[in-house]
């Protein structure tokens, strides 16, 4: 079974050369390594499939250009597919030790990790940190929605066309890479609500579907709810019901803030729950926000042009592929 990597690098990313470092340095290196870097401001959608026309492998693996994976994450991948033939996609999760140990990177990094080990098994999703899809499948399915032109939600709604053809996709945590993003607390916000939080409540829109895993699951929607509360009593001057559901959002994710306790000490750890509201605050307010992104997308239907299909054959038109392997 042939493995073709697939990095989106339009944004000339200073953490390429570690991505491919760890790649060439793994067991059961991918027989090709696709890298997109042209043309710049090409968006992720874009190039993912761009890098998967020109693919010679039965695999797709997509893995992000600030992602080290980890030795083993190639056999895990084989392993999967060569022991179920029925099986069309994996995708893995970040490691429990960041590359930036700051305190809001650490956060956001750990979170991840957190929530993808949480959700093991079955999937209805995808996910492109470290994610492998049969390449008949994608391109049976035109691969990546370009319409997101920034990187965004685009590999959900690509898990979501899989899950509804009825494709099976896995969430192994154990297949893990190094995330070597280093967060801003502003970036944290702004993508949580508008690359994040609204285009997924528009998407849920769209499809009429609430999903209950990863950041949908039941513990982070009383979170959510438990948030809610603590605001609208505290605007209440409701004390007691106020520090209930405080109580509450810290009981339902102990195990998190013990997660950054262990891996980063006592200040990550007491900045925890902090992050975590505001983190939480922000799915809250994208919900409005995402609303309005479906309603104006309704009255715009029609007027914007389709998703590009995914063909076997390279389109040399839209850009430079360098390829690695062949």
């Amino acid at each position: 079974m042939r493995l073709t990597v697939v990095i989106p690098a339009t944004n000339q990313p200073e953490t390429l050369g570690q991505a491919l470092e760890a790649i060439h340095a793994a067991a059961q290196p991918p027989e090709e390594i696709i890298v997109v870097d042209e043309p710049e401001r090409l968006g992720p959608a874009a190039a993912r499939n761009l890098g998967a026309r020109d693919a010679g492998g039965d695999l797709l693996v997509f893995i992000d250009a600030d992602v080290a994976v980890e030795p083993d994450t190639f056999e895990r991948l084989r392993s999967h597919f060569e022991t179920s033939p029925g099986l069309t996609a994996v995708f893995g999760a970040y490691d429990d030790d960041p590359s930036d140990r700051r305190v809001v990177s650490s956060f956001r990094n750990l979170l991840h990790h957190y929530v993808h080990r949480g959700s093991a098994g079955r999937a209805s999703t995808f996910w492109t940190g470290i994610g492998a899809v049969r390449r008949d499948a994608f391109i049976g399915i035109n691969g990546f929605d370009e319409g997101y032109e920034r990187a965004s939600i685009e590999d959900i709604e690509f898990g979501g066309r899989l899950s509804e053809r009825g494709y099976e996709i896995l969430l192994d945590p154990e297949i893990q890479g190094k995330h070597l993003k280093t967060w801003s607390l502003r970036e944290m916000i702004s993508t949580d609500i508008l690359r994040r939080g609204a285009p997924w409540v528009a998407l849920m829109l769209r499809r009429h579907s609430l999903p209950s895993t990863l950041n949908l699951g039941w513990r982070h929607r009383l979170s959510a709810l438990a948030l809610l509360g603590a605001i609208v009593f505290g605007i209440r001057a409701e004390g007691l019901e106020a520090a209930l559901c405080v109580a509450a959002f810290l009981a339902l994710n102990v195990r998190f803030y013990y997660l950054l306790l262990r891996r980063r000490g006592v200040l990550s750890a007491l900045a925890g729950p902090f992050l975590h509201a505001v983190h939480h605050l922000s799915a809250i307010l994208s919900v409005p926000i995402g609303v309005g992104l479906h309603l104006r997308r309704r009255r715009s239907r029609g007027k914007r042009a389709p998703v590009v299909p995914v063909s076997a054959e390279t389109d040399e038109s839209r850009g430079l592929v360098a390829v690695e392997g062949r």
